[in-house]
């Protein structure tokens, strides 16, 4: 990084990078945390729990607040078995020191013992019932145990659990609607795993240039000769970002000008856990050219062009889909045609999910389905992504349950930045739903 001050660090940052020194499994108190690091009580507290939400720390039942490795984004798609506990509403029995481990799939134990074990290995969770023997087997074969119905399991059971570090759980759910809360986490975590992060594409270690509010047109200009780049943050003595200054700022400056009085306030930023999707668009709905990305306390750790963001969506685009949202449900039952003019249409059916309380179909989902439409019409036309400015919708006729439905985009103005589309959409003939749309376009190209 650039030199842009003063390297201070806080007192709430020192209590972070203590915490990142502490070996896995270190127990941690706030009151022995505040004695040794000569700080408040309170703002050891505060630094705590957000080692916790940065997954640094974890709270566990009967042993407090513990170091632990934080989970990778690649394996977002494991749960650990802390998270089943908070998922089940559960009571951990035995072997807490194992909460932090992950399970890479569950068995249920709806069969007879010795089949049962063919399906059960290491880092598996065996979900069943008051079968003390069944809980024994499993948890030598390294797998954990969720105990539903709210059943209790024997003292012998629950030492082995704490000797092989090994969690055996206790739900008051039934086996059935346990299974489907675990397999519903699982299955959120694989549409998680294909969103694209912003820490997901920062380059780690790479040189950030910044300017202090002390520097002048000088310092720009040197800048400028050694980058290329003619936009930079500005950033405080404590290099927390405060401004942002461009070529257009700098038309007119003297020599000796200082950036803090050309500069733009208050700039837009990121963070790492900002998604590539939403950072695009904030930068073309506001037309800049540089994000900057900060931490919890604004302090710069990068910056985003929209050269990166926009090679970071093409790469999105060719990722394998991991579970389906909401969205590839309802348009999955659609089907593309062409009319005899060549005009591209799209044909369905009315599913029990797309309807509300009175059997027909929600105004959300015809906003939807509208929407897609939109989307793959201008694809059709230019390679991109669309950033919906405004939608004006019409909802003329309500469509009931199991009817055959035809939607018909039309391209009204396609530009290099901005698009208009009318989409309609029929049933047995007659018009039941219209929209205009315009949105800008974010060009892939």
């Amino acid at each position: 990084m650039d030199a842009t001050g003063m390297e201070t660090t806080t007192k709430h940052e020192l209590i972070l990078q203590y915490i990142e020194g502490l070996e896995l499994g270190s127990r941690i108190s706030v009151r022995k945390m505040a004695k040794n690091l000569e700080v408040s009580e309170g703002t050891a507290y505060r630094a705590i729990k957000e080692a916790e939400n940065l997954g640094l720390v974890s709270t566990r039942e009967r042993i407090g607040t513990v170091r632990v490795e934080k989970k990778l984004r690649q394996s977002i798609d494991n749960l650990t078995f802390s998270e089943v506990v908070n998922m089940v509403d559960g009571k951990v029995l035995g072997g807490a020191s194992g909460l932090h481990k992950t399970l890479h799939k569950f068995v249920i134990g709806a069969m007879q013992q010795d089949a049962m074990m063919r399906y059960i290995a290491a880092g598996s969770l065996l979900i069943v019932g008051n079968r003390n023997k069944a809980h024994s087997c499993a948890l030598e074969q390294g797998a954990g145990v969720l105990i539903t119905g709210g059943f209790d399991t024997s003292e012998e059971v629950k030492r082995l659990a704490d000797e092989l570090e090994l969690p055996i759980i206790s739900s008051s759910y039934d086996t059935f609607t346990v299974a489907s809360m675990i397999n519903r986490a699982i299955y959120d975590r694989l549409i998680k795993k294909k969103i694209v992060l912003v820490e997901d594409i920062l380059a780690a270690g790479a040189n950030v240039y910044a300017l202090k509010v002390s520097s002048t047109l000088k310092d720009w200009q040197r800048l400028l000769e050694e980058t290329g780049h003619s936009r930079f943050p500005i950033v405080d003595e404590w290099n927390r970002v405060i401004g942002v200054v461009t070529s257009k700022d700098m038309v007119g400056a003297g020599p000796e000008q200082v950036v803090e009085k050309l500069m733009t306030r208050n700039p837009l930023t990121a963070t790492p856990q900002t998604s590539v999707a939403s950072a695009a668009h904030m930068m073309v709905w506001e037309s800049i050219e540089l994000l900057p990305v900060v931490d919890a306390n604004r302090k710069l750790l990068g910056v985003l062009s929209r050269k990166d963001l926009l090679k970071a969506m093409q790469y999105v685009q060719k990722q394998q889909q991991n579970g389906e949202t909401f969205e590839d449900l309802i348009w999955s039952g659609m089907e593309e045609r062409r009319d005899e003019q060549g005009n591209l249409t799209f044909r369905g059916s009315v599913t029990p999910q797309m309807t509300n309380h009175l059997g027909t179909v929600s105004e959300g989902v015809l906003a939807t389905l509208m929407t897609l439409a939109a989307y793959r019409i201008v694809q059709e036309h230019k390679k991109g992504d669309l950033v919906m400015d405004n939608m004006s919708t019409y909802f003329l006729k309500p469509v009931q349950i199991d009817s055959r439905i035809e939607i018909r985009p039309t391209i009204i103005e396609v530009s290099r930045k901005f698009g208009k589309i009318d989409v309609e959409i029929y049933h047995s003939g007659s018009l039941v739903s219209k929209a205009m749309l315009t949105a800008q376009v974010i060009d892939q190209g």
